[in-house]
């Protein structure tokens, strides 16, 4: 019997995996709920129910924090018990496990030494930057095309890469992301109005209003706690308020968008201006962000029609490719680059 080959994207709000054998995608929260900071009592979709919501006894925890791991056993437990549940894992399988280009090499050794370490007994673990199975997601010819940039938009960073038949020229991650753009909101709607909202509220707000439109007088009442009174209440909020909480966070994505092409040498930098930037990540969704990101760089702005499967969709395509195998390679071959 032929083992299954997985794919993982390890994202610090979701996990998207692809079965080769079922040839699927899906994803689940990547979070766990631990009691009394003892036992994990609940994974994934189920304890993200808790986020907010949960007694003071019981922590909702997301293992992986600006793109890389921070609780290494409990990201474990979490990966070990999604790839259980319904969906009966085989054991000795192969994985392909995408991980962001600008960190450590000792938090990319994380992620290879989580999933090969796991009671998922694998088989082998690869790993590929994650832009260049973005890439791959997006479409385009990874290995012959000579100038591509990628803007990879996630829950707490945003990680921008310029890429040149097949291989990666510049990368800068900044921790930027949808949290980041949450939280500004729920401080201004607090220093303004003395009235406190949570995280899900405000990316409710974040979702509904988006960061550029001609609309400028719409507002939405949201459920909060009145800071002056300590009562409970519902408040309309703006959509002046929101964009301009989200205004800082956005100028410094341009920033380094704007610092990474300056850097760019000049034959790839031309092949950019013919192709323009390619958008993914889950925060692509937001209303108006391609707009703004034209508006504000002058390069043509590329969106696709599912932005936060782009990288898991890049790893099927690796997977079932032969071709595209090279971009691919395993820790724990003293030949590749980081142990040279």
């Amino acid at each position: 019997m032929l083992r299954n080959v997985y794919g993982l994207d390890l994202g610090t709000y979701e996990i998207k995996v692809y079965d080769k054998k079922k040839n699927t995608i899906w994803k689940e929260k990547n979070v766990v709920a631990v009691m009394d900071n003892k036992k994990i009592i609940s994974v994934g979709d189920e304890a993200y129910e808790m986020f907010e919501r949960a007694p003071g006894n019981i922590q909702v925890v997301f293992p992986m924090q600006a793109g890389v791991i921070s609780h290494f056993n409990d990201m474990q437990y979490l990966l070990q018990n999604i790839l259980k549940k319904e969906r009966r894992f085989a054991r000795g399988s192969e994985y392909l496990v995408a991980v962001p280009t600008d960190v450590t090499e000792v938090e990319k050794h994380a992620f290879y030494d989580l999933v090969i370490h796991s009671t998922a007994k694998a088989k082998s673990v690869n790993i590929v930057e994650r832009a260049l199975a973005q890439t791959v997601g997006l479409g385009l010819d990874v290995r012959n095309t000579k100038g591509i940039m990628i803007v990879d938009l996630g829950s707490e960073t945003t990680e921008i890469s310029v890429i040149s038949t097949g291989g990666m020229v510049l990368n800068k991650m900044l921790k930027t992301g949808g949290v980041t753009f949450d939280n500004a909101i729920c401080n201004l709607v607090r220093r303004n109005y003395d009235f406190l909202i949570g995280q899900t509220t405000s990316e409710m707000l974040r979702r509904r209003f988006g960061v550029f439109g001609e609309d400028s007088t719409s507002s939405m009442k949201v459920s909060g706690r009145n800071l002056v009174s300590g009562v409970p209440q519902q408040m309309e909020i703006p959509i002046s308020v929101v964009r301009a909480a989200m205004r800082e966070p956005l100028s410094e994505c341009i920033v380094n968008i704007n610092s990474l092409l300056d850097r760019t040498p000049p034959e790839v930098l031309k092949a950019i201006q013919q192709n323009g930037i390619y958008l993914v990540g889950g925060l692509s969704y937001l209303p108006g962000l391609s707009r703004y990101v034209e508006e504000a760089t002058g390069y043509r702005v590329h969106t696709t029609r599912r932005p936060d499967l782009c990288t898991v969709e890049g790893l099927s395509k690796i997977i079932n490719t032969k071709e595209l195998k090279t971009l691919t390679y395993s820790m724990s071959d003293s030949r590749y680059r980081w142990l040279r």
